[in-house]
C-alpha cells in the first residue's frame, strides 16, 4: 500500500495531544467491536488511522453474545483468533417450543468438516474479546486512538473530512481522506449528515437479563438454548459461556419498560426458571427491538458501519456479526483506493459497492430474522396453534435440524461476476491444508487478497496485479472441503475477493481467463501474462 506506517504511537490514554496538521487516511468514529475491527484491518494495510471514542474504556457489560465462523476468520486475519477463542464456547442447539410446550423447531450447528476452519456458531463474552482487539490495534504504530473524546462536528470537501473533537471543554480538529461512522444506533455522524434510517417494520419492547448462575441454578435450567413461542409471553433463553445465561423476555402492552428493568421486577420475570438464590444479575435492561437500515451508506467521503447503519432483532444473534461484515467489506476497498491500486471511476464504483452489497445483505438477513421472530412472537393463540401445526406438518411430524448458517444469505449485487451461479456471492471455504509445518488453515498459508483457487492444477492464465494463485493440488486439503464445494457448484476454479466472498467461478480452463478479465474490467485494471 502507498501509505506507510506513521511514527505516532497509539494515543490511548487521557491527555494525549494530537497534531492537528496530520492528515490521516481514515478517521473512525466509535471504538466498539466494529470500530476495533475496522481500525485493525486498515492498520494492517499500513494506512494512517485515527480513532475517536467517547468512552474511556471497554464497556464491561456484555451486549453481543453470539458470533460465527465468518467473524472468527476475520479475527484470524487480525491475529487474535486464538485469544478470542479463550472466551468462546460452541453455541448450543436452539429448541423452539409451541403453545402446548411441544417441540416445533430445532436450530443446530453445521456438521463437520467445518467450512471456515472454525466452529460455525459460537457464544462469547464480549468485554475480554474487545480488550483483545484493542490490544492488537495498540501494537500498530500507524493507528492513533483517542479515548474520552466527543465528536461534535463533521464536515467534508472534495479532498477529505474534518472532525472536531472535544475533551473536557477543549476542542481540536483532525483531518482524514475518508471517515467511517461506527458510533452506534444514535450515531452523531449519521444525524449530522442527515442520513435517515428506513424502517423495516419491527418494533417491540423486550427485557434483556444476563445472569451469572450458580450450580444450584444451573441444575434447574435446560441444557440447550430455548425459544418459548408462547402467546402469553414469548421469550428466549440463551446459554452463554460457562455460567452466563441470557433471557430475552417480551414485555406486554401496558407494562412499564423502566419498571421491568429494576432488579425486583426482573427477578419476578425470571421466577419461572430461577430466583435470586440461584445466581447474580449481571445486567438487566429494557430495549425496543428494531429493524432499521440506512437509506444511504455513503455520503461523499463518509461511510456508515455497524449499528450506525442498521439494527435488527436479536433472534439469530447477528447484530455484531453484521457490523464486522461491514468493516471487512469496506476496509479492503478503502485500502485498494487509498493505495492507488484502483483509480478514477472504478475507484468510485468500488467504494459505492460497499453500500450496495451490505444494504442488500442486511435487508435480506433482517427479513429472514423477522421470519424467525414471527415464529417466536405470535401473540394470538389460535394463530400460534396454526403455526405449530404447520411447522410440524412441514417436517412430517418429526422435527428436523436446521443449521443456523443455512439462514444467512449470499451477496446478490455489487462487485461480482456478470455471470450468475450458485457460488457467486457466497462465502468461500477455508480448508485445513497439509504443510511441512503441520496442518494449517488456508489463509495462514496463502494470505488474503484476491485469490484464484483451483483444486486440479492447470495452466497459468492471464492475471492482474496482486492476484494470488492457490493450487490445492500442491497444498492438499485434509478434509476435502474445497473439493466438495467445487463439485457441488460444478466448477474447477473460484475467484475469491479479499473479504473471502466469491466473485465468480469457472467451469473450464478457458473460462478462467474470462473470469479474470471480468474482475479486472470492473476494478479498472489491466490483465497481464503471469511470469
Amino acid at each position: 500500500m502507498s501509505a506507510a506506517p506513521g511514527s505516532n504511537r497509539s494515543a490511548q490514554h487521557e491527555g494525549t495531544s494530537v497534531n492537528e496538521q496530520v492528515l490521516y487516511d481514515v478517521a473512525i468514529v466509535g471504538y466498539g467491536p466494529v470500530g476495533q475491527v475496522a481500525a485493525g484491518l486498515l492498520g494492517q494495510q499500513g494506512l494512517k488511522i485515527h480513532v475517536s471514542e467517547r468512552l474511556r474504556g471497554v464497556y464491561e457489560i456484555p451486549r453481543a453474545i453470539a458470533l460465527d465462523h465468518e467473524i472468527m476468520r476475520v479475527f484470524q486475519q487480525l491475529g487474535v483468533a486464538d485469544e478470542v477463542e479463550r472466551f468462546t464456547e460452541p453455541f448450543s442447539n436452539s429448541e423452539y417450543f409451541g403453545v402446548d410446550g411441544q417441540l416445533i423447531r430445532r436450530m443446530t450447528m453445521l456438521p463437520p468438516p467445518h467450512p471456515q476452519g472454525y466452529t460455525p456458531s459460537l457464544v462469547f463474552t464480549q468485554p475480554p474479546v474487545e480488550r483483545a482487539l484493542r490490544a492488537r490495534v495498540a501494537q500498530m504504530s500507524n493507528v492513533t486512538v483517542e479515548l474520552g473524546v466527543e465528536m461534535t462536528r463533521i464536515t467534508q470537501d472534495e479532498h477529505g473530512v474534518a472532525l472536531t473533537l472535544e475533551r473536557e471543554g477543549t476542542t481540536h480538529q483532525i483531518r482524514a481522506r475518508y471517515a467511517i461512522a461506527c458510533d452506534g444506533g444514535s450515531s452523531a455522524v449519521r444525524t449530522q449528515l442527515e442520513m435517515p434510517l428506513e424502517d423495516l417494520d419491527f418494533d417491540e419492547p423486550w427485557l434483556v437479563a444476563d445472569v451469572l448462575v450458580n450450580e444450584k441454578g444451573l441444575a434447574k435450567l435446560p441444557r440447550v438454548s430455548v425459544q418459548y413461542c408462547e402467546p402469553r409471553r414469548p421469550c428466549t433463553l440463551v446459554l452463554g459461556p460457562e455460567n452466563h445465561r441470557r433471557w430475552e423476555i417480551s414485555l406486554m402492552p401496558g407494562e412499564d419498560p423502566k419498571k421491568a428493568a429494576t432488579e425486583e421486577e426482573t427477578w419476578k420475570l425470571l421466577s419461572r426458571w430461577i430466583g435470586p438464590e440461584d445466581g447474580r444479575l449481571w445486567r438487566q435492561a429494557s430495549y425496543r427491538f428494531h429493524a432499521l437500515v440506512a437509506a444511504q451508506w455513503r455520503r461523499g467521503r463518509v461511510f456508515l458501519a455497524g449499528d450506525a447503519a442498521h439494527m435488527q432483532p436479536p433472534f439469530l444473534g447477528q447484530g455484531m456479526c453484521q457490523g464486522i461484515r461491514d468493516a471487512a467489506n469496506l476496509s479492503w476497498k478503502l485500502a485498494a483506493v487509498l493505495a492507488g491500486e484502483v483509480r478514477g471511476d472504478a475507484a468510485e464504483a468500488l467504494l459505492d459497492s460497499y453500500g450496495h452489497e451490505r444494504k442488500a445483505h442486511v435487508r435480506e438477513l433482517t427479513s429472514r430474522i423477522k421470519g424467525v421472530g414471527a415464529v417466536i412472537c405470535e401473540r394470538d393463540e389460535a394463530t400460534a396453534r396454526a403455526r405449530d401445526a404447520k411447522l410440524l406438518a412441514d417436517c412430517g411430524g418429526q422435527v428436523q435440524d436446521t443449521p443456523r448458517q443455512d439462514i444467512l444469505p449470499c451477496l446478490e449485487e455489487g462487485l461480482l461476476s456478470q455471470r450468475n451461479g450458485t457460488a457467486r456471492g457466497t462465502l468461500f471455504p477455508q480448508p485445513w491444508l497439509r504443510t511441512p509445518q503441520g496442518d494449517r488453515r488456508m489463509d495462514e498459508v496463502f494470505g488474503r487478497g484476491w485469490r484464484l483457487v483451483q483444486v486440479a492444477g492447470g495452466s497459468d492464465e492471464m492475471g492482474f496485479a496482486g492476484l494470488r494463485r492457490i493450487d490445492l493440488a500442491r497444498a492438499p486439503e485434509t478434509e476435502g472441503v474445497v473439493a466438495d464445494w467445487m463439485s457441488r457448484h460444478g466448477c474447477i476454479a473460484a475467484l475469491v475477493r479479499p473479504d473471502h466472498y466469491v466473485f465468480g467461478v469457472a467451469e473450464t480452463q478457458p473460462a478462467i481467463a474470462a473470469l479474470l478479465d471480468d474482475a479486472a474490467t470492473q476494478l479498472g485494471l489491466g490483465l497481464a501474462c503471469e511470469a
